[in-house]
């Protein structure tokens, strides 16, 4: 039966130890959409087991692609269809995977079919819009099909390929519209060159994107815009992905939490499998922790951190939004205040990462001030809480690190973690020497 709950007992000394954390759910989703679209079998390595992999995979079976999935060996065979599904139509379930989405709608706009692509509730009030205006610039055929709300899925796609050209994208929502626009443009009838209008946020995820698809055969040129500090980026086309073997990094907004473990309780972790070299930009969150006092060593095949009393800081977290909820607890645990900025576009994700963020931090105690584009969090002192994650995923995890110093911090929907890390309150307990707790 499915736990309603779970629970850790305060850690009595500082957690020491090492850790390895799945692969990244961001890398695993984009070398499978190039591997899928490419020429040939690729063979990927250190494979993400998650809910989202799992819709990915779904997906380009249900288009008739033939995968084998190793799960044991992190290991995904894949045909790639050169471009062209052998089954050009479907219907597509996709749950509440951002990157699934809108790397799908992106990668089947540039073929020849009919698609729909939908998900849960919340998948429905997820922004989709400046993706779909950005590839009918460049001639595709698709649109919402929400009545109530038509700048969100389901997208209805009429697959005629993309003409090429110059298209617009928005970047202040989500930089997965960029990312899936990159990724689908090499399979246009001519040349494309994307310009970034606004602020691009998680600016380190777009650089990925352009490492996966070299690794594939595709290179990406950036280059600031003629007339402001926009981006814009350019791709050659016709062109095909090659099959490959592809090794997928650990996940680096996973590894946060375990980097977490070691500030929040004065420890020391080392997370194996990641470098400062990382493709991932949110290993940059160690550097927030040593803004904060900690200290880092960076090895060859490894990042340790070493947790020393904590201050307080003012930080703009747009690059690694996604460890906007690992530092919150953290912060709480500092001397003075900390204030998160330029992370807007949180609220936009599985839930509102800010407000319902700012919510659940209360519960236990926290002084805690909501802005538009982040947050305020004043120490305060602390007592038991339940707390909801709005089946986020990343609001469960996180929160566990506040039960390393708080008693009676019970945490709802703990298998929400399914998304990308399905065994994270197992791991987490072998590090800190407890049993979870599940109800």
């Amino acid at each position: 039966m499915k736990p309603q709950s779970v629970q850790f007992e305060p850690v009595a000394a500082p957690v020491s130890g090492k850790a390895r954390v799945p692969g990244s759910k961001s890398i695993t989703n984009r070398a499978l959409i190039c591997a899928a679209m490419a020429r040939g079998e690729s063979v990927l390595s250190g494979v993400l087991e998650s809910e989202d992999t799992e819709v990915m995979i779904e997906a380009w079976r249900t288009l008739g692609l033939t995968l084998h999935w190793d799960k044991q060996a992190e290991v995904v065979r894949i045909e790639g269809c050169g471009g062209q599904p052998p089954t050009p139509h479907g219907d597509l379930f996709i749950a509440n995977s951002g990157t699934s989405i809108r790397f799908l709608t992106a990668a089947l706009a540039a073929t020849q079919g009919e698609y729909r692509l939908d998900g849960v509730a919340r998948m429905r009030e997820r922004p989709i819009a400046d993706l779909i205006h950005g590839l009918r610039d460049l001639g595709a055929d698709l649109r919402s099909e929400n009545e109530s709300n038509p700048n969100c899925p389901p997208v209805r796609i009429h697959g005629r390929g993309l003409h090429g050209g110059v298209a617009q994208v928005a970047g202040n929502v989500s930089s997965q519209f960029l990312s899936g626009m990159m990724m689908a443009a090499p399979y246009a009838r001519a040349p494309i060159a994307i310009q970034v209008t606004g602020e691009l946020v998680s600016k380190p995820y777009v650089e990925m994107t352009a490492a996966v698809m070299q690794s594939f055969g595709v290179s990406v040129e950036s280059h600031p815009s003629e007339n402001s500090a926009n981006l814009h980026y350019k791709i050659n086309a016709p062109m095909h992905y090659r099959g490959c073997e592809y090794a997928i990094e650990p996940d680096g907004s996973a590894a946060s939490y375990f980097w977490g473990a070691a500030a929040i309780t004065g420890g020391r972790v080392r997370v194996q499998g990641l470098s400062r070299g990382a493709l991932q930009g949110d290993v940059g969150f160690v550097d927030v922790l040593e803004k904060m006092g900690c200290e880092a060593i960076y090895g060859e095949d490894f990042i340790e951190v070493i947790g020393k009393p904590l201050r307080g800081i003012d930080i703009d977290m747009n690059a690694i939004s996604d460890t906007v909820q690992t530092l919150a607890p953290i912060a709480m645990f500092a001397e003075g205040p900390t204030r998160i900025r330029g992370v807007a576009h949180n609220r936009h994700k599985e839930t509102d990462r800010i407000g319902d963020l700012a919510k659940e931090l209360r519960k236990v105690g926290a002084q805690v001030t909501e802005h538009e584009d982040g947050l305020t969090i004043q120490p305060g002192a602390y007592h038991p809480a339940v707390l909801e994650t709005y089946h986020d995923h990343r609001m469960a995890m996180s929160f566990a690190l506040i039960g390393m110093r708080t008693p009676g911090i019970t945490i709802l929907d703990p298998r929400c973690t399914n998304k990308t890390f399905p065994r994270y309150f197992e791991v987490m307990g072998e590090l800190i020497g407890q049993s979870p707790c599940y109800r």
